[in-house]
Parts: structure tokens; sequence; C-alpha cells
């Protein structure tokens, strides 16, 4: 069994493309409270873009709801701002110094829309997938036209090659598996 560099770096991209579609699909809303759904939300902090959860303290009070306590009580009104500005479709109430953010149920037809969007995204992160064990493979069949490795070596550094991509690519199917379910489940 060979271990090229080459296998490695690509076992590396692909790891870190399916880490990045888990990040992505975490954002979508199930219709449960979870402080990751703000995750993607900057608020103007005296002029900087700071990530909401460095302006304040983010915390899910029960399962329809979240709660954000600014530690500067004069970024109420930007928080409330950054997250109505946000395309999560959340309408923050404020009581001057806290602010509580009702998640509301999720429609049949919104939970259709956000399941296509999820797989959206899946079918984005196999071309990655595919794009990396392309890339390896063209690497592999310079190395063994520069006569670093053999013929016998290239087949198998390409079998290798594609058994990673397929062990991707079933992760990406459980990560959407499971996200469905939660968006679906009512």
């Amino acid at each position: 069994m060979i271990n090229h560099q080459q296998i490695k770096d690509a076992r590396h991209k692909m790891d870190k493309t399916v880490e990045a579609f888990r990040n992505e699909i975490v954002k979508i809303r199930t219709g449960k409270a979870t402080t990751a759904l703000l995750d993607g939300i900057k608020v103007d902090y005296y002029g900087t873009m700071s990530p909401l959860n460095q302006v304040g303290n983010v915390t899910v009070l029960d399962a329809h709801t979240i709660a954000i306590t600014p530690w500067d009580k004069s970024m109420v009104q930007a928080i409330d701002k950054a997250i109505l500005a946000s395309d999560l479709g959340l309408n923050p109430i404020s009581d001057g110094t806290n602010i509580k953010i009702p998640i509301p149920p999720l429609n049949e037809e919104r939970r259709k829309d956000l399941v296509k969007l999820v797989k959206k995204f899946g079918e984005e992160s196999k071309v990655a997938l595919r794009n990396v064990r392309r890339d390896a493979n063209d690497h592999l069949k310079k190395m063994e036209k520069e006569k670093q490795i053999t013929e016998d070596e290239l087949k198998e550094a390409e079998k290798e090659t594609q058994k990673l991509t397929d062990e991707h690519i079933v992760k990406l199917e459980e990560i959407i598996k499971h996200k469905e379910k939660e968006i679906m489940e009512v």
C-alpha cells in the first residue's frame, strides 16, 4: 500500500471540504434554537465588524428562544440591526438591555426549501471532493511521467485516491441525511 504525500494532501483537503460543508449547514435553521444559528452575523462595534459572540453573551433560553446580553448596553440597537439585516428571517425583541430572538416553527414549504438548500451545498461539496481527486491524480500522472513512480504505483495511488473520495462522499451523505431529518422533524 502506497502512502504518498500526494494522498496525504488529498485526504487533508477532503477533510477540510467536509468540515466546511458541516460548518455551512449548521447555520441552516431547523426550527430549534441554537447559538450556531447566529455564528455568521457580524455587528458594527465602534467601526469594526465583529462576530456577534464577541460583543455579547449568546445563550439558548429554551427550544424556541435565543437570548443575547450585550457586554456594552449601547450595542443593543446595532445587534438588533445586524440580526434583522441577516437573511435568517428572525425578529429580535429588545428590552433596552437584552435581546430575545424567538425562533418561529418552520412551515412545510420552508422545510422543503431548506432541505433543497442542504442538498445543493452537498452537491457543491461533492464537486469540490472530485476536484481534489482530479488534482491528486493529475499530479500522480505527472510523477509517473517524470519516472518518480512506476506505472503500478500510479495505479495503486489512483485506487487509493478513489477510495478516499468515496469515503468522503459517504461522510457528506450522512451529514446531509442527518440535517434533512433534523429540518423535517416537527
